[in-house]
């Protein structure tokens, strides 16, 4: 089994040191929302040169295919394996096509359709995840943005083969939540995962957008809060070295110990991680 990471370094994606003093974990987390929205971070697509042989596959069997959400079949090492990821894309045009990385209903069916394929045939799941969000357009609710993502959520949470979420930048509500039901999760060093974005939050709590600062504190929405709190497994050091190489390592010691469970205790244990949370 993977063990968790203690007492993860504190460093900034360029390398540099956190200046931290008492009391000023929310400077820390107000600059971890920063770093984690930075346009400069890699993105899904990035991700996808730590496997081979990567083929693509569209569509819901519904609607449509959202470009938001890709995913498809691929080899790590000499293991097939399905990935899903949530792509904010590079430019301004491919940010338009993404929608930001606000997946639609069809998105989210789509991760569905593919962990579903994954399971008959008995590849692992890796998914990837970096959103402020699902998109909450009217088109999006019209067409079952709820309902897709409360599918996701029972259906991945009885799986019968092992999935690794990864959070590499924003793991935003249920958007989020939405691939990440999962054996194991990890976060990057320096990327957030809330229920809730910190403007939200603020302006909910306390009808005042300004105390971003005192809702990213209470939040416990960084890596580092998550680890502590249980709600994550493993932390991945951002450095000046290759980020990617980190989620590399973690995708490799994840599919050592979770590769040749069978499905039943892979399902038993994905169940007891989540029951776990809050006691």
């Amino acid at each position: 089994m993977i063990k968790k990471i203690k007492n993860p370094t504190r460093r900034l994606a360029a390398g540099k040191k956190i200046k931290q003093s008492a009391g000023d974990s929310t400077n820390e987390a107000v600059e971890k929302v920063k770093l984690a929205r930075a346009t400069t971070r890699p993105i899904f697509t990035d991700y996808l040169k730590i496997f081979d042989g990567f083929i693509e596959m569209h569509g819901d069997r519904a609607f449509g295919d959202d470009k938001a959400i890709i995913g498809g079949i691929g080899y790590f090492s000499e293991t097939p394996v399905t990935i899903i990821g949530i792509d904010k894309g590079k430019d301004i045009k491919d940010k338009l096509a993404k929608n930001f990385g606000m997946p639609h209903p069809e998105g989210y069916r789509k991760a569905m359709r593919l962990m579903k394929q994954a399971e008959k045939f008995g590849r692992p799941v890796i998914c990837f995840v970096d959103t402020s969000g699902a998109y909450p357009g009217l088109e999006a609710e019209q067409r079952g943005q709820g309902e897709a993502i409360a599918r996701n959520l029972a259906e991945m949470m009885a799986l019968r083969v092992p999935v690794l979420s990864i959070i590499i930048g924003e793991g935003g509500s249920g958007g989020a939540l939405a691939l990440a039901v999962a054996n194991f999760v990890a976060m990057a060093e320096n990327a957030i995962y809330s229920v809730i974005s910190p403007e939200g939050c603020a302006s909910i709590l306390w009808k005042d957008a300004t105390r971003v600062a005192d809702a990213c504190k209470n939040l416990k929405c960084t890596a580092q809060d998550l680890l502590e709190l249980g709600v994550i497994e493993k932390i991945i050091p951002e450095t000046n070295a290759d980020i990617i190489e980190g989620a590399k390592a973690t995708v490799a010691e994840f599919l050592k110990g979770f590769g040749k469970q069978n499905a039943d205790k892979i399902v038993e244990q994905r169940y007891a991680r989540f029951r776990q949370l809050g006691y």
